[in-house]
């Protein structure tokens, strides 16, 4: 299947890995790409110096488009964006916040911008700045969450831009693609499903958790306080929403969940830890390549238009 974001990416899949922090290192990222699909280094809150290596390692594991996803709360935001400019990236991915001051610098080193909005002025606005596509995420992802779903968001986003949507959030199987792409769609983002790749370097821990989730083990975190975040619950999550409920500070809650994410990720704490992860955890049962990945939702998204198309005729 080919859409406008394959030609416009250079990719032979229109599925595209988020840029997850601390988990989106270069070995999935050039994993996914390897696979046909585009792979992204995700950039976190991670210092400039690291950002640069990661991309001078995927340089050198790969010849295919991969991108890098700048969270422009990050302190070093700056630096981030003139690095990528600088290493000519393929593809540029934003979250939690607008990337306008750093679009025509992007542009002008060939560097195809895409940010993640969760809503349609957003939306709009970003297309008006010269954007290239755009990624509607609904509130099923993973990580920080937006109010709408991907259900109502995406075919609103899709009537009112003309360039290419990305649908993300709750998608992690063909029938999520299918569905992306009856939305009006061109591509997907998926997250939770290559967490668990056997490329990705998280801890076998973390996987395990997304692998063995129940479908009612997502819970969010944050609500009260304005930056809502999805995660697997486990000892952590009652610990902060019980906080939450006792009206505990801002500076509290931060204090209890700082260096939760790594914790997770890297140490495989996923009793203390930030086990983000979308609501599709449960749809993931074993952990599988990049490549048997993609192909697998692609076959899915095939078989699942076809048994509708037969059901309709």
């Amino acid at each position: 299947m080919k859409t406008r974001i394959c030609d416009l990416l250079g990719i032979e899949y229109p599925i595209i890995q988020g840029g997850m922090a601390w988990v989106a290192t270069y070995e999935l990222a050039t994993a996914v790409s390897e696979a046909g699909g585009l792979g992204i280094i995700g950039a976190g809150g991670a210092p400039a110096s690291w950002v640069r290596e990661q991309i001078k390692q995927a340089k050198k594991a790969t010849d295919k488009p991969f991108g890098v996803n700048l969270m422009l709360m990050n302190p070093e935001a700056d630096q981030i964006a003139q690095i990528i400019a600088e290493e000519k990236v393929k593809v540029v991915t934003t979250g939690a916040g607008n990337p306008g001051k750093y679009v025509q610098m992007w542009k002008e080193a060939g560097v195809k911008v895409i940010p993640v909005v969760a809503s349609v002025a957003l939306a709009k606005l970003m297309e008006r700045g010269g954007v290239d596509a755009v990624i509607a995420e609904g509130m099923e992802s993973g990580g920080h969450i937006g109010k709408a779903t991907t259900m109502t968001l995406v075919p609103q986003v899709a009537d009112a831009v003309e360039i290419p949507v990305i649908a993300a959030g709750g998608i992690g199987d063909g029938r999520g693609f299918a569905a992306a792409m009856m939305l009006g769609a061109e591509a997907v983002q998926m997250g939770t499903r290559f967490v668990t790749a056997k490329e990705c370097t998280v801890h076998e821990n973390y996987k395990q958790k997304i692998i063995k989730a129940k479908d009612i083990d997502s819970e969010v975190t944050g609500t009260a306080n304005g930056h809502p975040i999805r995660v697997l619950r486990n000892q952590m999550t009652k610990a902060y929403l019980k906080m939450e409920k006792e009206g505990a500070s801002l500076e509290e809650l931060e204090k209890m969940t700082l260096g939760s994410l790594r914790k997770a990720v890297v140490e495989g704490d996923v009793t203390s830890g930030s086990v983000m992860a979308g609501q599709i955890s449960r749809l993931i049962k074993k952990e599988e390549t990049c490549k048997e990945i993609i192909l697998d939702v692609m076959q899915g998204a095939r078989q699942a238009i076809k048994n509708s198309y037969e059901e309709w005729k």
